[in-house]
């Protein structure tokens, strides 16, 4: 009996095929790099769609290349990147290039939403946050700028939605891949009702959208123009998975709502998992779980361990160049500058604003860099970096707990963050808790392989298949006396930077505006 399962990965970076058994041991893997996006202008970031599918396509023939047996598949999961966006015509085709999550177009102007729904949100003060969503919505700078491609356009789907109909030949995705700007009811977990405010926000006709499953149902069997194309071989069921971020913190081990799993990738999370809908930040939903009809409360930076790449391109040219004749990547140095300052980074304290948020950081948010003095170096921007980072997870951490009532006591990281041993032990010493790296690299597509494995009944349950297929590789213990500094930092001054920087942050989005 075949007992394998094959996850495709396809993140923002590159697609990956992975296999593993039915004990969490990855067997093989085949990464296809991609450029991650084009821009013709200034905040724009598309992508040929072409490019998606042709990654999968790769990373798959690369897996058989290397002599893995097709008939020890029993089934195939998806997760990939979330928020990129896809406008296809009658016949399946692209109507236009893809929209990265990481695209910054907007569209002002636009009519607030009205009735009722307009009226509650002016009493809650909540107008703002609902005009925001409605100009960070693809599908209204679409229908604002490309009527004639919109009208054209018979359905508007996920990267996760687009695959999948690559894959199976049907409009069909997981209900926890829906994360994004559409008209998602988060609580139901399922398309919202016809007089939900988000059709008044987001006007996307029901018809343009697929199917939904819950996480662990089929959404088809592997069509034959998929099998001649990936040598994925036909007929084989595609179990429906869950987004990146949520297969993450499924292979990372979290299903108890006391264990944080913090993302350390291009977007750094804290992901808890819940059974009770609980906005922590009020009209930011949590997002669906992998696990069916549960909830991941998750607090976010946008451009997180992006930071890393920014200050090796900025800064790091010794770095690279070592590395270069070491034959080894740059960031395996930079743990070398964190253990050269001391913890705290001489008084030096960064706010990991680079991108704006919604509501909490708002809009207006950007970046600071506070403390300097003439003993900081490189280095201590460096250190600063990753301790900025770990602050803004701490506070999502005790935000979450504070709404929940459930504190986090354990900590899993996952992302390439996590590979840094510096990064580690800092993360712990921030939070004082212990903090663990599972067992394999490749997380998220362990998430989506215990999937697979629950809905081909591999394993009988979600509890069964997280105790036999995730496992920590090692666990970091704060020091007492280091966590004790951060206390002093995170109290003392990262607490209170953002409230004091706002009115700022404020005036230079004003200035920005009228440019």
């Amino acid at each position: 009996m075949p007992e394998n399962l094959l996850a495709i990965d396809h993140g923002t970076q590159s697609a990956r095929a992975l296999v593993f058994d039915p004990r969490g041991k990855l067997l093989a893997k085949q990464r296809v790099v991609i450029q991650p996006y084009y821009s013709t202008a200034a905040g724009l970031a598309e992508q040929d769609p072409e490019v998606f599918w042709k990654a999968v396509c790769e990373a798959c023939q690369g897996l058989w290349a290397q002599g893995v047996d097709k008939a020890s598949i029993a089934a195939v999961a998806l997760t990939t990147q979330r928020s990129t966006l896809f406008n296809l015509d009658k016949n399946g085709k692209p109507l236009r290039p893809a929209i990265s999550w990481l695209d910054a177009r907007r569209t002002e102007g636009l009519k607030p939403v009205g009735g009722l729904w307009g009226a509650a949100f002016a009493i809650a003060g909540a107008s703002g946050t609902v005009a925001y969503l409605q100009a960070e919505a693809e599908a209204n700078w679409i229908q604002t700028h490309q009527p004639e491609v919109w009208k054209e356009t018979h359905k508007y789907l996920f990267l996760s939605g687009f695959l999948t109909h690559r894959l199976v030949g049907q409009y069909v995705d997981s209900v926890a891949c829906q994360v994004g700007y559409v008209p998602f009811d988060y609580k139901a977990q399922a398309w919202a009702k016809s007089w939900d405010w988000k059709w008044q926000a987001v006007p996307v006709e029901k018809r343009l959208l697929p199917d939904l499953v819950p996480a662990a149902s089929t959404l088809g069997q592997i069509s034959a123009e998929a099998a001649a194309a990936t040598g994925i071989p036909q007929g084989l069921p595609l179990i429906a998975a869950a987004a990146d971020k949520a297969t993450e913190v499924l292979g990372a081990g979290c299903i108890e709502p006391h264990i944080g799993c913090l993302g350390y990738g291009t977007t750094t999370t804290i992901n808890t998992t819940h059974k009770k809908y609980i906005e922590v930040i009020p009209l930011l939903p949590p997002y669906p779980a992998a696990v069916p009809g549960e909830y991941n409360f998750e607090i976010q930076v946008q451009r997180g361990y992006w930071m890393v790449t920014w200050f090796k391109n900025q800064f790091a040219l010794n770095e690279q160049q070592l590395a270069s004749e070491r034959g080894v990547e740059p960031e395996v140095l930079f743990d070398e500058l964190v253990g050269s300052v001391p913890p705290g980074s001489d008084g030096l304290v960064l706010q990991p604003y680079w991108s704006p948020g919604l509501k909490f950081p708002g809009p207006e948010a950007r970046g600071a860099i506070i403390g300097f003095n003439d003993r900081h170096t490189r280095a201590h921007l460096y250190r600063a970096i990753l301790e900025g980072l770990a602050y803004a997870m701490r506070e999502g951490a005790e935000r979450t707990a504070k709404r929940s009532g459930i504190p986090v006591t354990e900590l899993r990281i996952a992302g390439g963050g996590s590979q840094s041993t510096a990064a580690m032990q800092l993360t712990a010493d921030v939070f004082g808790l212990p903090a663990s790296r599972p067992h394999v690299y490749e997380a998220s597509g362990l998430g989506a392989a215990i999937d697979a494995a629950v809905g081909v009944g591999i394993h009988a349950d979600f509890p069964t298949a997280i105790r036999e297929m995730t496992s920590v590789r090692d666990t970091f213990e704060p020091d007492a006396k280091t966590h004790e500094r951060y206390d002093e930092l995170y109290y003392g001054v990262y607490e209170k930077m953002y409230k004091r920087l706002k009115p700022l942050y404020e005036n230079m989005y004003k200035v920005e505006k009228k440019d």
